[in-house]
C-alpha cells in the first residue's frame, strides 16, 4: 500500500508539473495579448474546473471557516500572480523568476518550522538543493545585481504565493476542492475590481482562447495537487515541490519552441532531481 507520505510527494511534483504548464501556456498567450484579460479568463476556467471537479468527486462542502482560509489564499495568490506577470514583463525573466520560487518556499519553510517543527536532515539538504535547482533553472545571460522594481516585485509575488500555500494548508483539513473554489472566486473578485479601477477592457486576441483554456485547467489542477500533498504530508515539503515549476515551464519551451537550455539550466535539472529525492527520503 503507497504511504501517505509517497502520495504527498507525487502530489507536489504534479503540481509542480501542472504550474508548470500553465505558466508556459499563459505566459506564451500574454506574449501579444491582454495580460489582464489573460489572467481573468483563466482564472474563470480554472474556477469551473475546480466546481466541476468538487461535484464529480461530490465533496462535501466544508463550514464556512475553511471557505474562508480558502478565500484568504486567493487573494494572495491573484496579488502573487499579478505581481510575478509584471515583474516577468518590466524586469529580467532570468532573476524575476529564480527570485519569485525561491520566495515562495520559504515563507511555508519558515511556518512549519515554528508550527511543526524543523524538517530532517536530509530533506534539509534537499530544500538547499531547491534554492540553487530554480536559480540555475531560471538563469539567463544578466547580471546577478537586481533593479528596485525587480526586487519589489519578486518579493511581493514570493510573499502572495507564500501565503497562498498557508492559507490553502489551513482551509483543507476537511475538504480539498472547495476552499479552492472559494480561493478562485475571492481572486476573480479582486481582479475584476482592479481591472474596473484600471478602466481598461480585457479582451484577448483572436487565437488565445486554447491556450487561456490550458492555462486555466493547468491552474486548477496544480491547486488540487498541491492542496492534496499539504493535507497528507508537510506543507513545506509541498511548498518545495510545488515550486520546481520553472522546470517544467522551461523544458516545455525547450520542447516546443526549441529555446536552447544553457548548461547552467541542465545542471538545475540535474539539482532539481536530486532535490526530489532528498526530500523524498
Amino acid at each position: 500500500m503507497i504511504s501517505n507520505e509517497t502520495l504527498a510527494v507525487t502530489c507536489g511534483i504534479s503540481s509542480a508539473v501542472a504550474w508548470g504548464t500553465g505558466d508556459f501556456s499563459g505566459g506564451y498567450a500574454s506574449r501579444k495579448g491582454n495580460l489582464f484579460a489573460v489572467i481573468l479568463i483563466s482564472q474563470f476556467v480554472g474556477g469551473v474546473s475546480l466546481v466541476g471537479m468538487a461535484l464529480l468527486f461530490s465533496e462535501t462542502i466544508p463550514p464556512f471557516e475553511a471557505l474562508f482560509y480558502g478565500a484568504l489564499a486567493g487573494v494572495f495568490g491573484i496579488l502573487g500572480l499579478i505581481a510575478l506577470y509584471k515583474g516577468l514583463a518590466q524586469g529580467r525573466m532570468g532573476i524575476v523568476a529564480p527570485l519569485s520560487a525561491v520566495l515562495t518556499a520559504l515563507v511555508p519553510i519558515g511556518y512549519t518550522a515554528i508550527y511543526a517543527g524543523l524538517p530532517t536532515i536530509t530533506q534539509s539538504i534537499g530544500f538547499i538543493c531547491f534554492v540553487a535547482a530554480v536559480w540555475l533553472l531560471s538563469s539567463a545571460e544578466v547580471g546577478l545585481r537586481m533593479t528596485r522594481n525587480e526586487f519589489f516585485l519578486s518579493f511581493t509575488a514570493g510573499l502572495g504565493f507564500g501565503f497562498f500555500f498557508i492559507f490553502i494548508d489551513q482551509a483543507n483539513d476537511l475538504a480539498i476542492l472547495w476552499p479552492l473554489v472559494g480561493a478562485r472566486f475571492a481572486s476573480v473578485s479582486l481582479l475584476l475590481f482592479f481591472i474596473f479601477l484600471a478602466g481598461k477592457p480585457a479582451r484577448p486576441l483572436n487565437g488565445q482562447w486554447i491556450l487561456i483554456g490550458i492555462t486555466g485547467v493547468m491552474d486548477a489542477a496544480g491547486n488540487a495537487f498541491f492542496s492534496m500533498a499539504a493535507h497528507l504530508g508537510r506543507l513545506d515539503v509541498s511548498a518545495v515541490l510545488g515550486s520546481l515549476y520553472p522546470a517544467a515551464t522551461i523544458m516545455l519551451a525547450w520542447f516546443f519552441l526549441k529555446e536552447r537550455l544553457r548548461r547552467q539550466q541542465w545542471a538545475g535539472v540535474g539539482l532539481a532531481f536530486a532535490a526530489l529525492i532528498l526530500i523524498s527520503l
